[in-house]
């Protein structure tokens, strides 16, 4: 009886803030753009082939466990990917114009989120900026809240980080 009395504050407590989270966020807007850039001592043709070669990305993204070429979709090339957990994410290129501007996006509607990411190459001195753009939706309202306090651009910033020590060099985030 004492654990019982113990363990029903705890039960409740954690009841109702999970409940809290899902009605804050059905109050969230769905949708979100989020942008961040990273300058690479590298030309947009260099960072371009390393960004677009998306087999060999789970060998420079801590993230990932593997990607692997699926069926095309709507004529155009999909990647699916998988993470350390072992959950996949298909990846179509719906825009490539090499070494410039690169769109993709996520290409499972069943999934709680969705989005494309713009990649964008400008050269200047010494390399090139990188820009991403996330235009994303989060339609599950406890992920939506959840997005929103860790913040949308933790996974770009992954990336960036990733992809500036991939380039061997120093990673600035910049918004």
């Amino acid at each position: 009886m004492k654990i019982l009395m113990i363990l029903a504050p705890i039960v409740v407590g954690l009841a109702a803030a999970v409940a809290t989270m899902g009605v804050v966020g059905l109050f969230l807007a769905k949708s979100h753009t989020a942008t961040r850039s990273i300058r690479l001592a590298k030309t947009p043709e260099e960072v371009w082939a390393v960004i677009s070669d998306f087999q060999s990305a789970a060998s420079w993204r801590p993230g990932l466990k593997s990607v692997a070429r699926a069926p095309d979709l709507n004529g155009h090339p999909v990647w699916r990917e998988v993470d350390k957990r072992g959950r996949a994410m298909p990846m179509e290129v719906t825009e490539s114009s090499p070494p410039r501007r690169m769109v993709t996006r996520i290409a499972d509607p069943k999934l709680p989120f969705g989005g494309k990411w713009t990649y964008e190459l400008m050269p200047e001195a010494g390399g090139c900026r990188l820009r991403i753009t996330e235009d994303g939706e989060i339609y599950n309202p406890f992920f939506r809240f959840v997005a929103r306090i860790i913040g949308y651009t933790w996974t770009m910033d992954g990336y960036l980080r990733a992809l500036g020590t991939k380039m061997g060099g120093t990673t600035t985030l910049e918004p």
